[in-house]
């Protein structure tokens, strides 16, 4: 049984703990650990999921399997866009092909159904071959690429990808 728990503000010491576990995985082996590190200080700690869900409009879900978090999803609901940001989406490495990326992304294009947004678009490590291949088998399209610096001589090399709904 999957299901999607919004996280409240009392909860980001968990979800910081559960980002931390899931970048590493996700990442470790294609960025390196060092820049692992930055980014989830930059992006998945405490402090800054208070100002992503203050200021920029993001709005965090746990993702549960069988009563156990497994996973997040993070969406940002930007005013006057017509796109919804699909921010986030980790799910721990146990759990992966259980089908879980797409119930979840389903989720994900209801909640933009509902906020009658156009579209949803997300960033994407090029060299993330198995999250793009997720993505695409769902019907999201490749539209650009961007290489973002993040600062301390990092940068996030994505493709950008967007689903109509």
């Amino acid at each position: 049984m999957i299901s999607y728990k919004k996280v409240e503000r009392k909860d980001f010491i968990v979800l910081a703990t559960l980002a931390k576990r899931l970048w590493h995985c996700a990442f470790d082996n294609l960025i390196g650990p060092s820049q692992t590190d930055y980014m989830i200080e930059k992006f998945q700690s405490k402090p800054a999921f208070e100002r992503q869900t203050d200021s920029e409009y993001y709005t965090y879900y746990f993702i549960e399997f069988n009563g156990k978090k497994v996973g997040y999803t993070a969406l940002a609901n930007r005013p006057n866009e017509e796109r919804l940001f699909l921010s986030k989406l980790y799910l721990a490495p146990e759990v992966q092909g259980k089908g879980i990326a797409v119930k979840t992304l389903e989720f994900i294009k209801d909640k933009a159904k509902k906020l009658n947004k156009q579209a949803v678009y997300l960033t994407v490590n090029k060299g993330n071959a198995r999250a793009i291949l997720v993505y695409e088998k769902f019907g999201f399209k490749r539209v650009d690429s961007v290489v973002t610096d993040i600062g301390n001589g990092f940068v996030m090399d994505d493709y950008i990808y967007q689903l109509n709904v």
